[in-house]
């Protein structure tokens, strides 16, 4: 089972930049979106369509403030759209589809780069959905997270961590959720399992010196449960192509995607 999730900063834009054609020769068997900044209807449209998938979609309600969205090349059992508080509802920052044994969710967090009303909210959506994160952990199901969390938790995350530590993505709080999800909830960084290497970012500050240097910060993470630890076979983060500021997180799993 393949997996690919990525922060498009807007479909339209990443479309414009051949997104699809180089999703639909990718061979995933799901693919995770995050910020489409798009309607449900507006992605009705064929040009936003993947030959072989189906599409599902959860908006904002202001569409161009945020929107999730799942490409599966099967129907899943059920697709679920939003997690019922209104830090995620709102902004269509969530969107599940269920299979056999196994539900892959798209997430996207606010940055909290955009003052302090952002800030809050990213804190407010931590809470609220680490607290569901707890719930769900004790279910009989494996999950997958794929999401923009725009957090950087370790110094071998971010490349300038040391002027980095009063910016957000990677102040204290943040990285201090972060180590209660993959630490003492035990659930599982899929790219981490296979890699301890630095220089894996998937953001990089939109100005050309950031990308020449290579100034970047892992802001994009796939999260299981433990169950599938031992499913996880490679996990990478492609700088090129490129489709936004965001690079694309491709997970592989000894695992049989079913119904």
């Amino acid at each position: 089972m393949r997996i690919i999730s990525v922060n498009v900063n807007g479909i339209q834009g990443a479309v414009e930049r051949g997104l699809l054609s180089w999703l639909q020769a990718q061979n995933a068997d799901v693919i995770c979106l995050q910020d489409t900044r798009a309607s449900a209807f507006e992605l009705d449209d064929p040009a936003f369509q993947l030959d072989g998938y189906f599409l599902y979609a959860c908006e904002a309600e202001v569409p161009a403030q945020g929107g999730v969205a799942l490409y599966s090349r099967l129907q899943p059992k059920a697709v679920i759209s939003g997690l019922g508080f209104e830090t995620a509802d709102r902004y269509g920052r969530y969107l599940q589809a269920d299979f056999d044994k196994v539900s892959i969710a798209t997430l996207l967090f606010p940055s909290g780069m955009n003052g302090d009303e952002d800030l809050n909210q990213k804190f407010k959506l931590m809470d609220d959905f680490g607290k569901y994160m707890d719930k769900q952990r004790r279910k009989r199901r494996e999950y997958i997270y794929c999401g923009s969390l725009y957090v950087a938790q370790q110094k071998l995350d971010i490349k300038n961590w040391r002027d980095s530590q009063q910016s957000p993505g990677f102040l204290a709080p943040e990285r201090a959720w972060m180590d209660e999800i993959v630490g003492t909830m035990g659930y599982v960084d899929a790219l981490r399992e296979v890699s301890r290497e630095g220089d894996q970012y998937s953001w990089w500050p939109d100005n050309e010196q950031a990308e020449m240097l290579n100034l970047g910060w892992r802001f994009d993470y796939q999260i299981l449960t433990p169950g599938l630890r031992r499913f996880v076979r490679s996990a990478r983060l492609p700088r090129q192509p490129r489709f936004s500021q965001h690079a694309p997180l491709i997970v592989d799993y000894d695992w049989t995607l079913t119904i």
